[in-house]
């Protein structure tokens, strides 16, 4: 189960913003439930402010040294300097690399581009400096790196090359010394808008150079800026979210051959959203970097021959379903080792080690995982690659910051990044057990709780809501993503009227009754056998309301994010399983909740015939047990029941995927002869019947 938080927005807030603003009152409860509660934070929301696109995106030159970065560089330009644009791998790397490389040899510059790979890992990198000095660099314009590179930045200087930094990361406590150094993460930066990303920082130092107006930056490279910002996970509001809805237009109609070559091999049609954007057009060009060479997807988005550009996308589109292999070949692993050794999903962090991993996937791995679990998860890889270190990528969950854990672990490290919700780091492989221990050990010390994932819906959705209007209106929020996320509701008691297996039962499909309402939800990726709840049941549900349109006529959908059976206490439930962790991870329990947590023979009873002989979703074996002893059951003592029986060989769990299922035992089974049953009634002495005998068919 899945932690749930549910928004209250104020209804008074609310209707004032409805009324001044014209908006529908389910937008306007979003905004308010989002903090944007006064018509005044509303329009700084949808960022009118009556004037023209161009216009709502402040002056460029009001960032820190950028007025001496156009200079530099087009002074480079007019006396025939050799320019390097140098870039990162990734999506955000890529798309600033082609948007400045484009527009220099447009004005006639004498440039070309040098991007690491993954091997040289990230930002300037000592050889390849010195071997664009020896090619006769004259400037390196960095795009997406270059605020940490201060060493690098020295070298450069003593090589002959001059340097200008642009970049949108932290800054440390020393900047390098160049040219120009434009980020607005500067303390010295009075810039009004701190959040672009490296693209988008890119698109203003190219309007810098047109004479500071953006209107032509934005009509030839908003379409490359606004995939880079959906991709680079930075805050849809304020310039972002107008660099994204007007580049998202243009992206229909671009002139750019290579990203229309893109968009064709990946099936992408108008109206194209910012969840196009992130989860079908960014993958590809980050499927170069991360496979071949990040080059292959610059030289796509440079090709302005259409033939040309097809074979490429093409190549982008076999690398991105080569990286979808890996990621399940991995995660095939993942499980295998999960079954062998569960005690894995039982400590406060979850820490996998592999060898042959890709690096350049293990990130989107650590994420899905997080997805899964709710925990903080690192994975480490030993690439095969002969030497002495391995790489690992993590990500978290609110509450947990990657970066203050690898800094208490650093010791440890070669190197490490990142932020609070994620981070790469470097170790030597003989410190591997040595770091997994520090991490538990940090996360103990600092956490009595460990944070969990948790799915926040916007508000309680009413049946009278679910209707094509009111859903029609939550498009103004477009575009949606990273700080402004597609608006998530909570449903609480509907009734499951009919169980609908889609695509030979690949998804399901929901029939069910809200209120007066029927309204069909869909589950896609949840094969219709594995589905956990039956006819009758009452749900309650996270979901995505959606327009469809069949025949001419439209009708709202449900895309449900999660489901789980209405009536069960969420904070008993994380609570009991906080308790059955600490126990498994060998803390102990504390002895006033032992009573409540070690089943008797009739509780053994109800969780054995429970389970069925396929495999069920053990959750909702546990909230069956659950309404039948809704005053003796708790997943606590539900989950050492399951522990119980598997020792035995009763059951067969599968904790990874969370699934039991019942074993054919023809013989009775002595439950004493379970050594966690006997350690739970010698903490807790239980009446005589606790144990006992139990039949292969209770």
């Amino acid at each position: 189960m899945k932690k749930w938080t549910v928004g209250n927005p104020d209804l008074n807030a609310a209707k004032t913003i409805s009324q001044q603003g014209g908006l529908s009152g389910i937008c306007a409860e979003v905004l308010v439930s989002r903090g944007i509660d006064s018509m005044e934070k509303a329009m700084s929301f949808f960022n009118e402010d009556g004037g023209d696109n161009a216009e709502r995106l402040s002056d460029p030159f009001l960032i820190k040294d950028m007025r001496e970065a156009a200079d530099a560089i087009l002074a480079a330009v007019d006396n025939g300097k050799s320019i390097c644009v140098y870039g990162d791998y990734d999506c955000d790397g890529i798309t600033a690399t082609a948007l400045l490389y484009s527009y220099l040899e447009c004005i006639g510059g004498n440039v070309s581009y040098y991007i690491n790979d993954r091997i040289e890992g990230y930002g300037l990198c000592a050889d390849a400096l010195r071997r664009l000095a020896e090619e006769g660099t004259e400037l390196i314009v960095t795009v997406d790196n270059g605020i940490s590179a201060v060493n690098e930045a020295a070298l450069a200087k003593e090589l002959g090359i001059e340097l200008v930094i642009t970049d949108h990361h932290q800054p440390g406590d020393v900047l390098p010394e160049a040219a120009a150094v434009v980020d607005p993460h500067r303390n010295d930066d009075l810039s009004p808008f701190k959040d672009l990303c490296g693209c988008g920082v890119a698109l203003k130092l190219v309007a810098a150079m047109d004479g500071g107006s953006l209107d032509m930056a934005l009509e030839q490279f908003s379409d490359l800026a606004a995939i880079a910002t959906v991709a680079d996970v930075v805050p849809l509001s304020g310039e972002n979210r107008e660099i994204v809805r007007l580049g998202l237009k243009y992206l229909e109609n671009t002139e750019n051959a290579g990203l229309q070559a893109l968009m064709d091999a990946a099936s992408v049609k108008p109206p194209i959203t910012s969840m196009q954007a992130a989860f079908a057009i960014a993958p590809r060009i980050n499927a170069a970097g991360r496979f071949a060479t990040a080059s292959e997807a610059v030289e796509l988005l440079l090709c302005e021959n259409p033939d040309t550009a097809a074979e490429m996308a093409a190549r982008l589109n076999s690398l991105n379903s080569e990286r979808k292999k890996t990621e399940a070949d991995i995660m095939e692993e993942i499980h295998a080792s999960i079954v062998e050794n569960p005690h894995i999903l039982y400590e406060r962090i979850l820490f996998l080690y592999g060898e042959g991993w890709h690096h350049g996937v293990i990130g989107i791995v650590a994420a899905k995982l997080v997805e899964r679990f709710g925990k903080p998860v690192f994975i480490l890889s030993d690439e095969n690659n002969g030497g002495d270190e391995a790489r690992g990528s993590a990500r978290s969950v609110a509450g947990f910051s990657i970066h203050k854990a690898l800094t208490a672990c650093s010791g440890l490290l070669s190197k490490f990044g990142g932020h609070s919700g994620a981070g790469g780091f470097s170790l030597l492989k003989e410190n591997i057990c040595l770091f997994n221990e520090a991490l538990q050990k940090y996360a103990a010390e600092e956490f009595q709780t460990m944070p969990r994932l948790a799915l926040h819906a916007d508000k309680l959705l009413r049946p009278e809501e679910l209707t094509v209007e009111e859903i029609s209106s939550l498009d103004l929020l477009e575009p949606c993503g990273e700080g402004n996320p597609k608006p998530l509701f909570a449903i609480l008691e509907a009734r499951l009227g009919e169980v609908i297996p889609l695509s030979g039962g690949a998804h399901t499909k929901l029939k069910l009754f809200y209120g007066n309402r029927t309204v069909l939800g869909l589950m896609f990726g949840v094969k219709t056998a594995e589905f956990p709840y039956r006819t009758g049941d009452t749900l309650d549900l996270l979901a995505y309301p959606e327009i469809n349109t069949y025949g001419g006529q439209s009708s709202v959908n449900l895309r449900i994010a999660d489901c789980r059976r209405n009536g069960v206490s969420q904070k008993k439930y994380f609570a009991a399983l906080d308790a059955y962790e600490r126990y498994k991870r060998g803390e102990g329990a504390d002895k006033a909740l032992l009573p409540r947590i070690v089943p008797d023979r009739s509780e053994l009873a109800a969780v054995y015939r429970a389970i069925p002989e396929t495999p069920a979703d053990m959750d909702s074996v546990f909230f069956r047990v659950y309404s039948q002893l809704p005053d003796r059951m708790n997943c606590c003592k539900f989950r050492l029941a399951v522990d119980i029986f598997s020792e035995t060989g009763l059951i067969a769990a599968d904790m990874y995927s969370e699934t039991v299922r019942r074993l054919h035992v023809e013989n009775k089974v002595d439950l004493d002869s379970s050594e966690i049953l006997s350690e739970l009634k010698a903490l807790c002495p239980k009446p005589e019947n606790a144990g006992r005998a139990v039949p292969a068919a209770v």
